[in-house]
């Protein structure tokens, strides 16, 4: 192993976000470690190369006994309104096991890049507390940053904005874009909750990946966002879509905007360079 390759964990490396940056990861040489409960990760999201360990991340300590000289932190649950039905669900893969993962992060005092959420700038910061999802993760970056400051630790905590691209998951667990997109393959109805007036931000997966990768070299602290600063209304998104659209009753922690600052990641180097609208006209031919 040269100089500049490490060896790389990265809870939640089956998922969407995790397994583009496990290739890019791969890519540059380092040896990657995946950990994966495999909650809302793929075995069809696997890569050659990679070392895959199954497992909650409580048991990290017993799953990732070597040393790592990096921790990306994306394996939580992640999912806004439908947290509020499972809260149970929430607390496990959030707490119990995002505190597994600072303990381990603290013995060994390695670096821990983690992914915290865009969801506590929404509405003013009242978006923070409306649903089991937002509140855990928004009192994780408070976790890691206190851990950094009490134990003298390297850390960089970024937010993710509306990531989307190749990979995205559909179903209950779906995101809006591959959602969409589905609807529309399958000739239905695009569906927006009312009042679809809500305003998000959307990010490529190159891009995410790519800020994740110079965080994870040169970023050291809090608040590295990630998002295109481009907004869009969830209705503006459905009719790029389609003409055919159907609205669903307002659902319980929809937020109606959301708060962007990516100048510290700006700062590094990095910029969102993917459109939306040119990702969505390739999905329509």
């Amino acid at each position: 192993m040269s100089p500049k390759e490490k060896t790389i964990l990265v809870t939640g490396g089956a998922g969407f976000v995790g397994s583009n940056l496990i290739r890019r990861l791969l890519s540059d040489g380092h040896r990657v470690i995946s950990l994966d409960m495999y909650f809302s990760g793929s075995r069809d999201a696997h890569i050659d190369g990679v070392e895959y360990r199954e497992g909650h991340t409580k048991d990290i300590e017993k799953l990732v006994p070597e040393a790592v000289d990096t921790i990306y932190h994306l394996g939580e649950y992640a999912r806004v309104e439908q947290s509020l039905d499972e809260p149970d669900v929430v607390w496990d893969l959030n707490i119990a096991g995002t505190h597994a993962v600072i303990e381990y992060w603290r013995k060994r005092k390695n670096k821990l890049v983690y992914a915290g959420s865009s969801t506590k700038f929404g509405d003013g910061g009242l978006a923070r507390d409306a649903t089991p999802y937002a509140w855990t993760k928004a009192v994780n970056t408070e976790l890691v940053r206190n851990y950094g400051a009490w134990y003298k630790l390297s850390y960089a905590i970024t937010y993710f904005y509306n990531v989307y691209g190749p990979g995205e998951r559909t179903g209950h667990y779906g995101t809006v874009i591959a959602i969409f997109a589905e609807k529309l393959k399958n000739g239905e109805p695009i569906t927006v909750t009312s009042p679809g007036t809500q305003k998000r931000n959307f990010t490529h997966v190159d891009d995410i990946v790519e800020g994740l990768v110079l965080v994870g070299e040169r970023g050291e602290g809090d608040d590295f966002g990630l998002g295109n600063e481009k907004e869009y209304s969830i209705l503006e998104v459905a009719q790029m879509f389609s003409k055919n659209i159907t609205m669903l009753p307002e659902r319980l922690g929809n937020r109606m905007n959301s708060s962007i600052d990516t100048t510290k990641t700006k700062a590094l180097g990095w910029s969102a360079k993917h459109d939306l609208e040119e990702y969505i006209e390739s999905l329509k031919t």
